[in-house]
């Protein structure tokens, strides 16, 4: 017998909480961008945060000879790869993981969504936040406690927000998501902030979640792991996709500490079930990639000088142009804030960060996310600025061409990032207009 089918409404049979659900904004930004670009338009893709650079050549080496790998994994993943991760943490951040303690997963964005199914909490976010925490909390229905951070602290979450809002039923089970660099605005917290937070987290046995997976790409390579201060109640969420260049790959990793044991277990219970195991060839690439050596720190390196000097001279031109900008620490986002320009935008008819990035891809073919994707309030005129638009294979050439030492000016930004630096001009010219 055919599935019972209402035909006036087929939406009723949906899941009340996927009911009305949109495809992920950064998602769907890229696929608007490569709509108007089949349309012959000049867009600037400063929407979907992709790495521009190619993966590690050692580690597509390996892809290539693991190309043959066709079995089935263990559901945690790859032995040699679980030690590798583990490896990485105590020689990167000196945290005492065993190879044990580590599960693989096809993305960290997939080990999100398990780690919320099988724990039955609430899930508290610090706004402006990634745009799929929320999202996948409201699938599983949990409850989702949103905690407003500001930009006079940088837009971290504080001691303060955290001690209040346990304090107000301490016995509630709660994640804690903490995402460094940050995924949207770029900024990072010190080893003073994050001993604070562990301490509150400690006091009140919360769940860290402490999502790293921008870690690597700390502007100056000074990442440090909240893990370090909480490591019995930390989980460290890290991938591929950001410092490796290969999102497209599909592979995350959690390192989860043995008091969590259980949970990971249960997360290992869940994978049986839904996607069985990773994919084998990616896995063994990865063990590649979590190894290091000199040829992965080189082009670490090297990214990370690029990205400092575009961020910071993109943060640099939109202040100029009278928008409020934290400067950028690591990863490749800004989040400027176009509050003083509300007056001229209004005029516009522009008072949501909604309109605002409409009116801007419209105008000017540059393509950012609003502030509301994020979290914020839509009448707060912020944003998210990905600066990736370039192409990073061309950039890491022109870097290794040039001094240890020498500083990375305009001239070599406008010629390996140029799209990145007109994009910006054309928005500092767009708020100029009359």
């Amino acid at each position: 017998m055919a599935p019972h089918r209402n035909r006036k409404d087929p939406e009723v049979h949906l899941n009340l909480n996927v009911r009305g659900m949109t495809p992920s904004a950064t998602v769907a930004i890229n696929e608007r961008c490569d709509e108007l670009l089949r349309q012959n338009r000049r867009i600037f893709k400063l929407g979907l945060g992709q790495s521009p650079f190619p993966v590690p050549e050692p580690v597509v080496e390996k892809l290539r000879t693991n190309a043959f790998q066709k079995d089935y994994l263990p559901v945690k993943g790859l032995h040699q790869l679980r030690r590798a991760v583990a490896d990485y943490h105590r020689r990167s951040q000196g945290l005492q993981f065993t190879w044990d303690n580590v599960i693989v997963g096809p993305g960290s964005k997939e080990l999100m969504f398990l780690l919320q199914l099988v724990y039955y909490g609430d899930l508290v976010i610090p706004t402006p936040s990634w745009v799929s925490y929320a999202p996948q909390a409201h699938m599983l229905g949990r409850q989702v406690q949103w905690v407003p951070t500001s930009p006079e602290d940088d837009w971290h979450l504080t001691p303060e927000q955290l001690e209040a809002l346990c304090r107000r039923d301490e016995s509630r089970p709660r994640i804690v998501v903490l995402n460094y660099p940050s995924n949207p605005t770029g900024s990072t917290y010190s080893v003073r902030q994050l001993k604070q937070l562990a301490a509150v987290a400690r006091r009140y046995r919360v769940v860290l979640l402490s999502d790293e997976i921008y870690g690597e790409l700390h502007h100056k390579g000074q990442h440090v792991s909240i893990a370090r201060f909480y490591p019995e109640g930390t989980i460290v969420s890290g991938g591929l996709s950001k410092w490796c260049g290969a999102g497209g790959w599909r592979l995350g990793v959690f390192a989860l500490p043995p008091s969590l044991g259980w949970l990971q277990d249960a997360m290992s219970a869940a994978a049986s079930e839904t996607f069985t195991s990773t994919s084998a060839p990616i896995q063994y690439a990865a063990v590649r990639a979590f190894e290091g050596g000199i040829e992965i720190e080189r082009y670490l390196s090297h990214s990370r000088r690029i990205l400092g000097a575009l961020g910071r001279w993109c943060a640099g031109r939109l202040v100029r142009a009278g928008v409020a900008v934290p400067k950028p620490q690591g990863g490749f986002y800004l989040f400027p804030d176009f509050s003083r320009k509300r007056g001229l935008l209004a005029d516009r008819g522009i008072t949501t960060s909604a309109g605002l990035c409409s009116a801007l891809l419209e105008d000017t073919g540059v393509a950012i996310l609003p502030g509301s994707d994020f979290g914020r309030p839509p009448d707060e005129l912020t944003a998210r600025l990905a600066y990736v638009d370039f192409d990073g294979a061309r950039a890491l050439a022109a870097d290794e061409r040039k001094s240890a030492n020498a500083r990375l000016g305009e001239e070599f930004l406008r010629l390996n990032a140029g799209s990145v630096v007109e994009a910006v001009e054309r928005v500092a010219g767009w708020l100029a207009a009359k």
